[in-house]
């Protein structure tokens, strides 16, 4: 468009960038008709107010000075890692601040399917490449449905409203497929990221780890916060790493409002190897989980544990003689009844059983004194000292009280502790922002699957859907790994959603989830009295040119890279503005590369949005989609029922 000025063209036609920022400021009128006679230049560059144009000179000033004609990616923010003002300007300390990082304004597809795989990735800029995003994040088409029951596996053509779905494919473009279907109807999003460690699953080539990181995750988040229900949950798993940034960026997203907590797990103990470092660093036993709320509308299940101390505040137990109700020792009980006389009552006193026994059968008379009790209640206990005093509570509750202090039962530290619907009450305690009654240790082959690294205790799992869910919700973990959430989600009958790029999902995903419907006995499953039976659907984002990039990756030699590029070109794979004829014309230049520039170039020349089918090419012949999977789609998507 700018050639057409002669005013902005030098020699060789190389574009006076000085010349057209002088017109852009000076809103020069020649510029302005060049920009609004191009309508994608129009609907980026010109606001519509009440009828009237506006010019963003701001957007086209940026566009102008960014490496716009380079071919690697590009930022609006500076190539540093920080925090900034709202004028992108970094600062120390403030109260209104967001992060910056180089590709914050970007898209990153993410496309890892092995966990010790490397992968160039394109960034996608909002600004700059309206069109590459917007097909990016185009809903896709599907394919392979299947759905496992008790019964065995069967191909289908069809998704019902109550199924719970696995899906096969870039949990990017997944999660954008999944707003016309989920939006505003997942009860809790629980995910658990790769940590970006540099040892576990986040490994990309690029310079700039931690903005790969960030971009990688922002992308997700905020497409995942249109599925969430007025009163959902996200929950996101993350350690030491990038906690810190993460809670930034998750306050952006979702708005510091709706910041809960910070909660703290012990996912490990002091002990093996990592004593061997304890003269260089503070040993590291915990990890966290940010948890955030929708809206004010969301509200949690209180949720206990079983205590391991005994309080000895409840010291005394209320008994009945002739005379009526009196105060007795629970020490001097507890020893004349089960002929204990050496027992000590202390913090470790319910490592006994017969003292567990004790309590559990006395709680309602177990008692501790307390000085909150109505003004009423307690002039008359004053009036009859040594004698104990029943009342009943606005509520109806039966109570006692004694010498102007009320008595409290220990039935009222009895909670229910099981993360399932079944009663198990316990002497408890309220599960708050330091959870460390979970065991890491033991969770490896939960499943009857062996995952060493990243599984996620079942109990861990049941804790935070009972949290935050009910019978009957939907979840979802578009991280889902070795299918964790999936599995306690099928046990306690809540419905659910995962993604999973990474080619294990056959060896591990599906096979845990065939274990949970033929009954598995591990994890939660005595807990909530798993007997097995249920079904999941099963499918994947149907791939266009992926193999192309998997082909790629698994190149060795110079001869089997340019094999890959020779498909692309016969296969019409490439970026628009590659023309076949130059680049073979310069096969000269690109043998003298390096091996893995030359698969870096190739990488950045296959077209990206033709990796995976767009819906609206469903049925474009060249697409060769089966007719059994484009009623699986429009499934889906609601298009049969004339859902456009």
């Amino acid at each position: 468009v700018l050639l057409q000025d002669d005013r902005f063209v030098g020699e060789n036609n190389v574009i006076l960038k000085p010349k057209v920022y002088e017109a852009c400021m000076n809103m020069d009128s020649a510029l302005l008709k060049l920009l609004l006679a191009d309508e994608m230049l129009k609907s980026h560059f010109f606001a519509d107010v009440d009828g009237m144009l506006v010019f963003d000179k701001i957007k086209f000033s940026w566009v102008l000075e960014s490496r716009e004609f380079l071919p690697d990616s590009y930022t609006l923010f500076r190539n540093k890692i920080g925090l900034a003002d709202k004028n992108n300007n970094l600062l120390s300390s403030k109260n209104d601040v967001s992060l910056v990082w180089p590709y914050k304004d970007c898209v990153l597809e993410g496309g890892q399917t092995k966990d010790d795989q490397k992968r160039d990735e394109v960034f996608y800029n909002e600004i700059l490449a309206p069109d590459e995003v917007s097909r990016l994040l185009h809903p896709k088409v599907f394919s392979n449905a299947k759905r496992y029951t008790p019964d065995g596996v069967e191909e289908i053509d069809r998704i019902d409203e109550d199924d719970n779905l696995i899906i096969k494919g870039n949990n990017l473009l997944a999660l954008s497929s999944l707003l016309k279907r989920y939006e505003g109807k997942v009860k809790c999003i629980y995910i658990d990221p790769p940590y970006n460690t540099g040892s576990d699953s986040f490994k990309y080539n690029d310079s700039f780890n931690r903005s790969t990181w960030l971009t990688f995750m922002r992308n997700r988040l905020e497409i995942a916060l249109g599925l969430v229900a007025k009163d959902g949950w996200i929950v996101v798993h993350v350690d030491d790493n990038e906690q810190a940034y993460l809670k930034i960026l998750c306050d952006e997203i979702f708005g510091e409002e709706n910041f809960v907590n910070n909660i703290a797990i012990r996912d490990s103990h002091a002990s093996g190897l990592k004593l061997a470092h304890k003269e260089k660093t503070i040993i590291k036993t915990k990890s966290y989980m940010l948890v955030y709320r929708k809206s004010s509308l969301s509200k949690i299940n209180p949720c206990y544990v079983e205590r391991e101390d005994w309080d000895t505040h409840f010291n005394r137990i209320i008994v009945e003689d002739e005379n009526g109700l009196k105060l007795q020792s629970l020490s001097d009980k507890f020893k004349r009844e089960y002929n204990r006389q050496d027992f000590v009552v202390d913090k470790s006193s319910l490592r006994d059983g017969d003292f567990r026994s004790f309590i559990e059968h006395y709680k309602e008379v177990i008692v501790q004194s307390t000085k909150e009790i109505p003004l009423e209640i307690k002039e008359k206990s004053l009036q009859n000292r040594d004698k104990v005093i029943v009342y009943e509570t606005s509520e109806g509750v039966r109570s006692y009280a004694y010498n102007g202090r009320r008595l409290s039962p220990l039935t009222r530290s009895f909670w229910n502790v099981s993360i399932s619907d079944l009663p198990q009450e316990k002497f408890a305690k309220l599960i708050c922002d330091f959870w460390e009654h979970i065991d890491f240790n033991n969770s490896q082959n939960e499943g009857g699957i062996s995952f060493p690294a990243g599984k996620k205790p079942e109990r861990l799992l049941g804790t935070i859907l009972k949290m935050f869910t009910e019978q009957g919700d939907l979840v979802l973990d578009f991280f889902a790994g070795s299918a964790s959430t999936q599995a306690v989600a099928h046990k306690t009958n809540r419905q659910y959603v995962g993604i999973e790029q990474m080619n294990y999902i056959e060896e591990l995903l599906i096979p845990r989830l065939k274990n949970v419907i033929d009954g598995d006995s591990t994890g939660i499953s005595k807990e909530v009295n798993w007997q097995g039976g249920g079904s999941f659907v099963y499918c994947e984002l149907m791939e266009q040119n992926e193999s192309l990039v998997t082909d790629l990756q698994n190149a060795e030699t110079s001869e089997e890279i340019q094999e890959v590029l020779s498909k692309a070109m016969l296969g019409g794979a490439l970026i628009p503005s590659v023309i076949p004829e130059e680049l073979r014309s310069n096969m000269d230049g690109f043998v003298s590369l390096s091996l893995e520039e030359q698969r870096r170039l190739v990488m950045e020349l296959i077209d990206k949005n033709r990796l995976y089918i767009n819906l609206c090419d469903m049925d474009d012949e060249d697409m060769a989609v089966t007719e059994k999977d484009k009623a699986f789609t429009r499934s889906f998507y609601g298009l049969d029922k004339g859902d456009n």
